[in-house]
């Protein structure tokens, strides 16, 4: 988005992690029903799609997969598409999903966990795609999103966006996973919808994440938050190179 702006330090032996999305001035990213398409403007769009073509890998959880059926390539902007992960810790991927369609299928990995079913997985690798089991996070079955990563990372992603939603965004901050966010903020107001961000744990301002290289811009209607967070203790020790190996 900004040539100049230099990329933040990221965390040894895992990709830089973008995270974007768009959302009403509320902080809504759909409404009540969970219509979301489009809460931002073209010109953001288009910007998205830049954005798909500047990373190696984009990343969705399965809710966005269930909800949007998004395509997850390169169609507003140039450059090649980047390879889609999908997070879905039961495999409830339905075998229409775009991503799972013709060669698309091909470039796409599947993140999941022993909770999914032996014929649900087989049934996926037919149509071409790649399945990785992963271990859940203690205590709840949701994969382990800092084993992923340094799985990534180990195949060569360097750059990895992500672009929803909310469980796996939320997620991700609170892991302490996230290098750069990204969010189009576009001039609407929804009241009761989806929030972008879920509870991270945060019960005084003092804790709020704050952001560097801070840049804001409007873009069409919509105005365009682009920061590297400041995070300023250490990663986790269970987020050590010995845990991310294969």
């Amino acid at each position: 988005m900004q040539d100049e702006k230099q990329a933040a330090p990221q965390w040894p032996s895992l990709p830089l992690v973008t995270v974007k999305y768009a959302q009403t001035l509320d902080g809504r990213i759909a409404t009540a029903t969970g219509d979301s398409q489009w809460i931002s403007g073209p010109d953001s769009l288009r910007l998205a799609h830049q954005l798909r073509a500047e990373h190696d890998a984009i990343m969705v959880g399965i809710g966005t997969v269930l909800a949007d059926n998004p395509q997850l390539n390169v169609r507003l902007a140039g450059g090649r598409d980047p390879l889609r992960i999908i997070v879905d810790s039961r495999l409830r991927i339905p075998l229409t999903a775009r991503v799972l369609a013709g060669d698309a299928a091909r470039h796409t990995i599947i993140a999941t966990t022993e909770l999914a079913e032996d014929n649900a997985r087989q049934a996926i690798e037919r149509c071409g795609a790649q399945i990785v089991i992963l271990p859940t996070i203690a205590g709840s079955s949701r994969v382990d999103l800092a084993l992923l990563l340094g799985k990534l990372k180990g195949r060569g992603i360097s750059s990895v966006l992500v672009e929803g939603g909310s469980l796996i965004i939320t997620s991700l901050l609170a892991q302490k996973l996230v290098d750069r966010l990204i969010v189009a903020i576009a001039p609407k107001l929804i009241g009761s919808g989806k929030d972008a961000i879920g509870d991270l744990g945060i019960r005084r301002l003092a804790d709020a994440l704050t952001f560097s290289d801070l840049v804001t811009r409007q873009l069409g209607n919509d105005v365009i938050f682009d920061g590297h967070i400041d995070w300023k203790d250490e990663r986790p020790a269970s987020q050590t190179m010995d845990s991310l190996k294969e």
